[in-house]
């Protein structure tokens, strides 16, 4: 395993320590807004673990927020009973990017769980079906993860399905060039290596939503 590479199975492994901290802390729990829970996240990360910087924005969305794609920013939203949200936060952890979107029902409604379970089961299957692959363009695995959507009866919310990750900064390209982007016009091969011959490790996130229930599910974490 390469040096790069372990180091952000590492940071990965931080940031899903944080996750079940905040599940086991009762973190997640109706009555109080997004921006609440996302600063209470931000704090346990401090806490424990001495994370004050992430590469992006922090992201915690519920009920109608998650249908909202990445760039967007919607309002403000209270947490409710019987809920649907979605984490999606990018600490870095010694210098290097972590990148992890997880989905979380609070109460027992079986189709928000069924949504949570449909994504996490349809990226493991698109990422076994990725490292079947030696040669593959960002736009066939965009479009795979399309297909996935659609075979668990979703639709796919995303403007992309994944994108670079590595040593903060990671490789940064000028807005409309999407070479570091699992998109539909990125038609270069993932297993290239970067432009100091170093092979790229790359993110795959998964957006599935259901525009007339208006709810939305998220699950991000390293594919290579």
């Amino acid at each position: 395993m390469s040096a790069d590479k372990a180091k952000l199975i590492e940071a990965e492994e931080i940031a899903l320590q944080l996750f079940k901290i905040v599940e086991d802390r009762n973190l997640i729990a109706s009555g109080k807004s997004e921006r609440q829970l996302n600063t209470e996240i931000y704090d346990v990360a401090r806490e424990l673990f001495g994370i004050e910087k992430h590469w992006h924005k922090r992201i915690v969305r519920s009920g109608g927020n998650t249908l909202s794609p990445y760039k967007e920013n919607p309002p403000n939203l209270m947490i409710e009973d019987d809920d649907i949200l979605f984490f999606d936060f990018g600490p870095i952890i010694e210098g290097w990017e972590a990148d992890l979107g997880r989905t979380y029902v609070i109460g027992n409604d079986p189709y928000k769980h069924k949504l949570k379970n449909d994504i996490e089961r349809a990226w493991q299957e698109t990422k076994e079906w990725f490292h079947k692959h030696t040669s593959l363009t960002a736009a066939g695995l965009f479009q795979y993860s399309i297909k996935k959507a659609e075979e668990y009866g979703w639709v796919f919310g995303g403007e992309i399905a994944g994108h670079l990750i590595g040593e903060f900064p990671h490789e940064k390209l000028e807005p409309g060039n999407f070479d570091l982007y699992v998109h539909p016009e990125n038609h270069n091969d993932m297993f290239l290596p970067d432009a100091k011959g170093n092979k790229r490790q790359w993110i795959l996130e998964m957006h599935f939503v259901d525009t007339k229930q208006q709810i939305g599910g998220f699950f991000e974490q390293l594919l290579t």
